[in-house]
C-alpha cells in the first residue's frame, strides 16, 4: 500500500514562495492565474502488515506529528493498493 500525503500552508498563512512563483509565471506570459500556493508532497510505501484502517491511522499520525507544523500547515492524504 502507498500513502500520498500533501502538505500546504493554511489559507490564513502568507505564502511568499507561492507569490514569487505566481509573479514569475505572470512575467513569463502565463495567463489566467489567480493565485499560487506551494507545498510538500510525500509518497510513503507501507508494508502489508496493516489493515486499511490501521494504515489510515498511522499515516494520519505521521502527518500530524512529523510531516507538518500544525500551527501553520494542513495536510490531506490518500491510500492506494
Amino acid at each position: 500500500m502507498t500513502a500520498y500525503v500533501y502538505v500546504s500552508l493554511k489559507k490564513s498563512v502568507l505564502d511568499p514562495q507561492g507569490k514569487t512563483i505566481q509573479g514569475a509565471l505572470q512575467k513569463m506570459g502565463y495567463k489566467g492565474l489567480e493565485s499560487v500556493r506551494q507545498g510538500k508532497y510525500f509518497e510513503i510505501a507501507l508494508d502489508g502488515g496493516l489493515s486499511r484502517e490501521e494504515a489510515q491511522a498511522e499515516v494520519e499520525r505521521m502527518a500530524r506529528e512529523v510531516l507538518t507544523n500544525p500551527v501553520i500547515e494542513e495536510f490531506r492524504f490518500s491510500l492506494a493498493e
